[in-house]
């Protein structure tokens, strides 16, 4: 991988791990300053089935980054500051179900916010550093992920041999810590399909910025409450995310190579008749 420092310009944009662009022969790096402070490292763009495509390593290249402590804010700007619309959110998840085992991969239609603490909105009326003040806007989510996307996902899964799950929640825990047992056997008592930790604000956040956001969620483990053990452990997790990222990769850039090139969804029309306040809108 050789690294350029350069001013480029993508329109998908990739949140997840370094794994995932690593093996691009070309890729340019690129800091971009933000209102809501730096994203989480800099962008890394190249080109991905003949899109420009920049990716963001969520928790840093270190990994030092737990999900309560993500800007989220600045990840989404950041990737708009560039031109970026269209966004594919792998992540890792825990299943709910026996039949959610290490290894399925899911690409869920809904989510449900259990986290607590997270900036979550652009719409917060509170003055930003060059003096401007967003409005307080109430953007709907009741689809929350782009339909689009979610075709891509899913027909790039099955061309690469992987049988996802077309649709289910995701919801999203606060962290660092896992489940304990009896949050588990909630979650899965509400028919909830798997739990993971970075899914929200993520999705809120690109629907208040018109982006279109598709969440792929890998399962690394049954989560503690779906059968009897010690629960789910750290190198667990990182281990079969590890073993599958190679896998993974090729489901993302075939969906990228899915996208359609100009956009029709409820997303791209989430802000129609609005006035937002935010600064470039």
């Amino acid at each position: 991988m050789t690294v350029h420092q350069e001013e480029p310009w993508a329109e998908v944009g990739v949140i997840g791990g370094s794994g995932l662009y690593a093996l691009l022969d070309e890729v340019a790096e690129v800091r971009v300053d933000t209102p809501y402070g730096p994203p989480s490292d800099a962008l890394f763009v190249g080109e991905v089935a003949g899109r420009r495509v920049a990716f963001v390593p969520r928790h840093g290249r270190g990994h030092g980054l737990p999900p309560h402590r993500i800007d989220y804010r600045a990840n989404l700007w950041a990737l708009r500051s560039l031109g970026v619309r269209q966004v594919l959110a792998p992540c890792a998840v825990g299943g709910l179900r026996p039949e959610y085992g290490p290894g399925t991969l899911l690409v869920p239609d809904q989510f449900v916010d259990r986290t607590s603490g997270r900036v979550q909105t652009f719409y917060d009326g509170l003055p930003l550093p060059d003096g401007s003040v967003p409005e307080v806007v109430h953007v709907s989510m009741a689809d929350p992920y782009c339909p689009a996307g979610r075709r891509a996902a899913l027909e790039a899964a099955r061309g690469a041999a992987w049988d996802p799950v077309d649709g289910g929640t995701l919801v999203v825990i606060e962290g660092p810590r896992f489940s304990t047992r009896a949050e588990s056997r909630w979650f899965t008592a509400n028919g909830w399909s798997v739990v993971g930790m970075t899914g929200h604000p993520e999705a809120v956040l690109a629907r208040e910025l018109g982006l279109c956001y598709t969440s792929v969620a890998l399962v690394t483990d049954h989560d503690a409450g779906v059968e009897a053990g010690e629960g789910v452990t750290q190198a667990e997790v990182l281990k079969v995310f590890a073993g599958s990222v190679d896998r993974l990769r090729t489901v993302l850039f075939k969906a990228i190579g899915m996208l359609p090139a100009d956009r029709a969804c409820v997303c791209s029309h989430a802000l129609n008749g609005l006035t937002t306040g935010l600064p470039g809108d």
